[in-house]
């Protein structure tokens, strides 16, 4: 017990709380790596249904960044998702959404908060009364 009261403050007292040696998860990243994973996000998004939008996409260190406009909310998430899936260390999502989307988008979400804030004693539907 004293001796690993010692190891702690020896460890607190030198300002080293975890081990040296950790092995970190960053990869080297060269003009080449980038090049290619920058192709193979383009490949992805023109195979998906967001290839409509004809998204730009630029890669540096590892760190994709996708620019644009959008009508449509959900395809700005969807980039960020294949680009990462595609090996992206982090994605840079600069998508301009329209006001259109975001309305519609709005719309839709207030009117399902309207029917989940339905109270349970209620019936919900015609089928439910005959129960």
């Amino acid at each position: 017990m004293k001796l690993a009261v010692a190891f702690l403050l020896a460890a607190v007292a030198f300002g080293q709380t975890k081990p040296a040696n950790k092995v970190t998860k960053t990869a080297v990243w060269d003009a080449a790596a980038d090049r290619r994973l920058e192709q193979a996000i383009r490949a992805r998004f023109a195979a998906s249904k967001i290839a409509v939008n004809g998204f730009e996409v630029r890669v540096q260190g590892g760190v994709a960044t996708i620019e644009g406009r959008t009508d449509v909310v959900q395809h700005k998430g969807t980039a960020t998702r294949l680009a990462k899936a595609m090996g992206a260390v982090r994605v840079v999502n600069r998508i301009e959404v329209s006001q259109a989307a975001r309305e519609k988008a709005a719309a839709s979400l207030a009117k399902g908060r309207r029917r989940a804030q339905v109270k349970r004693s209620e019936p919900r539907s015609a089928r439910d009364e005959k129960r």
